[in-house]
């Protein structure tokens, strides 16, 4: 079923669908550009990777043998679902940055199992995925009450309104590493301050591990990576009348080591000047020239416990993989 179909077919599906306005001012991708295009050293949120076509090649990417950060979260969601479900007793599941909600079905899975049975909602900026999602989850759990919510969700969930019961709020595919520590811990602050005692908060962190298994998962043999950062460009083309050719550019990702974070650069490979029409503004780039479209920090048992302990969290849980590449923390406010 392609996307349209799914829209034509959605009359029957029971779930709420919501557009969410941010609850503070947001950058849009004209401040973005000027801010990180028209300066030194050239920089761009990863937040616009994700048009339709970012969103699908990312769910490649999560497929890539290369890339373990799906597979291994999704691992430790089977295998402790049950545990997380009886421990926080959610009356809500309340997904951040939810993509098509795939990994969410084994926490749901548990839910049935254990008969319990909260409701759902979904929050992302992509408006296929949200509605795949939940096309999908209604047909799978025929108990399953679904909000979907169309927006930033970094901005926006100060906006939603707060219900009777508990929330298990949830933030997994170590998202929380693509932000710089100061932004972190204010997306986390602001969290806590729209969660209750008996809120929940599961994060999925990305640990620190062997350099070549991290450079490996940002530069599969596919291409399938340098293609998702790439297309950035088209959104820059689509969006700001910009003038970029992707082919003069190329994918770059590295693991910094006393960062302990990977980088994602896309590198001019000759000297260029790209026009930013929307902006009336252009940039000239030499070769060897970069913009960076992301980081992804990793992290220790001291570091992730130091950011929930600043943000206002406890670890109540820490649920790490076998080869300790990844963990899924429950915590609870303090």
């Amino acid at each position: 079923m392609n996307y349209l179909d799914a829209l034509e077919n959605t009359s029957d599906q029971l779930f709420e669908y919501i557009r969410v306005p941010p609850a503070r001012d947001v950058p849009g991708l004209e401040e973005d550009a000027r801010r990180g295009l028209l300066s030194q050293p050239r920089s761009l949120p990863p937040k616009y990777f994700y048009d339709d076509c970012g969103t699908e090649l990312f769910e490649k990417i999560c497929k890539t043998s290369e890339y373990y950060p799906t597979r291994t979260e999704d691992f430790l969601l089977k295998r402790h679902a049950k545990d997380i479900i009886e421990t926080a007793k959610p009356t809500n599941i309340f997904e951040l940055g939810s993509g098509s909600s795939t990994k969410t079905q084994r926490l749901l899975d548990a839910c049935s199992e254990i008969a319990h049975f909260p409701s759902y909602t979904a929050f992302d900026i992509s408006e296929r995925a949200l509605m795949f999602g939940g096309i999908e989850l209604s047909k799978r759990y025929d108990w399953l009450q679904i909000s979907l919510l169309l927006g930033d969700y970094e901005a926006g969930f100060m906006n939603v309104p707060r219900e009777n019961g508990s929330r298990l709020v949830l933030f997994l595919g170590s998202t929380i590493g693509n932000f710089e520590q100061k932004h972190a811990i204010q997306f986390m602050k602001d969290l806590r301050h729209n969660m209750s005692q008996t809120d929940r908060l599961l994060v999925g962190f990305d640990r620190v591990k062997d350099r070549h298994i991290l450079d490996a998962a940002y530069n599969d043999s596919q291409g399938i990576t340098a293609a998702f950062n790439l297309n950035v460009l088209n959104v820059l083309n689509s969006e700001l009348g910009a003038n970029f050719e992707p082919k003069n550019f190329s994918h770059l990702a590295q693991y910094d080591a006393d960062k302990a974070q990977i980088e994602m650069h896309l590198v001019s490979s000759c000297a260029q000047r790209v026009m930013l029409n929307n902006l009336r503004e252009f940039i000239d780039m030499d070769a060897g020239e970069r913009i960076q479209t992301e980081i992804s920090r990793k992290f220790t048992d001291q570091s992730l416990t130091r950011l929930l302990s600043d943000s206002g969290f406890v670890v109540k849980k820490d649920f790490v993989s076998p080869d300790e590449y990844f963990s899924l923390v429950l915590a609870k406010p303090i």
